[in-house]
């Protein structure tokens, strides 16, 4: 399962693996078709698992993390030839596989709960590690950029992508805190929080947002999404299906609105007539986000924040624009680093 909501499960719960939504995701990737997929967030290989009892059905799967790819060897033995396993961000989907020609993609947006109970990554502060949080090991660390970012840029990103109402109170006490000695690890961090965020009996922990929010910048987790949606575009062929499942409002609100925007014609009016409108790259499928029962909530309480959309591939070549207006004004990560006046 990925998780990226705002349980406490994201940064300091339990994690286990559990796909959620598996078998209306598979339903909607109409896998019963046999053909190509594409698993984005390969993870623990539970959708992949789930496409595979499809006897006809072949699956790339795609996951920047190494150690993901490296446990997925057993499935891919298993497989008997239908699983390919890359090690590769999921915007380059459209290279690993030949535009056109994936009969369905699924995306499962977040952190996975391997991450999170591997004390070294730095995902949760659960367990106490280095301040680290990179899904595939490159670029700076979390700590780094706690280390180096502006007051002003620690608020804005715990504001915008933590949606946390206590993030210059947050921004400031890290400042000072590092003043003193690094901010090297996560109990470090989740105490600076919890001496200025004090949370309400049952609330989540106050450090959940703050964590979450670093995370997502540090992988440049929606610049990614929107990169992969695009991808995606080029390498369905059509009436190929997409299948997001995204636990943040962040995520979601991205997704909905490339299906919307991709999905209509532009209209015109008498004053200004519609020259060579584009035509629609997609169908929606799902009106509305489907969302687990209560069952499937009972059994795994992370999935109570996932969202589920789905869109079909129309004939229509993909579109040249660009999908930057879909993502949030910040700082880029090496502004951050550069350390902005």
């Amino acid at each position: 399962m990925m998780t990226g909501g705002d349980s406490n499960a994201v940064a300091g719960g339990l994690a286990r693996h559990v796909p959620v939504l598996a078998r209306r995701v598979v339903d909607w990737l109409g896998v019963d078709r046999g053909g190509l997929y594409i698993d984005a967030t390969f993870g623990g290989g539970g959708y992949t698992r789930a496409i595979l009892q499809a006897p006809a059905a072949r699956v790339i799967g795609i996951d920047r993390d190494r150690v993901a790819i490296a446990q997925g060897a057993a499935l891919v033995a298993q497989a008997g030839g239908r699983l390919e396993l890359v090690e590769d961000r999921f915007s380059d989907l459209d290279s690993i596989a030949a535009p056109a020609t994936a009969d369905g993609i699924v995306f499962d947006l977040g952190v996975s709960s391997m991450q999170l109970d591997e004390a070294a990554r730095g995902f949760s502060f659960r367990l106490d590690g280095p301040l680290d949080m990179r899904m595939g090991g490159d670029g700076p660390s979390a700590a780094e950029v706690v280390a180096q970012a502006t007051e002003r840029d620690l608020a804005a990103i715990i504001a915008t992508l933590g949606e946390d109402n206590h993030a210059r109170a947050i921004a400031r006490a890290i400042i000072r805190a590092r003043h003193e000695r690094p901010v090297a690890t996560t109990r470090d961090l989740a105490e600076i929080v919890a001496r200025v965020v004090h949370a309400r009996d049952g609330a989540i922990h106050p450090a959940t947002r703050t964590f979450q929010a670093l995370r997502i910048f540090v992988n440049d987790e929606l610049g990614e999404l929107a990169r992969g949606l695009a991808a995606a575009e080029r390498a369905l062929k059509p009436s190929g299906r997409l299948v997001v499942v995204a636990f943040h409002s962040l995520e979601d609100r991205i997704v909905k609105t490339f299906l919307a925007e991709r999905s209509r014609t532009p209209a015109g009016s008498r004053h200004r007539p519609v020259v060579a409108a584009p035509t629609p790259t997609f169908r929606v499928l799902t009106r509305r986000p489907e969302t687990p029962d209560e069952a499937e909530i009972a059994a795994n309480p992370r999935a109570r924040s996932a969202k589920l959309r789905a869109g079909e591939r129309t004939e229509a070549p993909p579109r040249q624009v660009g999908l930057a207006h879909l993502l949030p004004r910040l700082p880029t990560l090496a502004e951050v680093m550069r350390g902005r006046p």
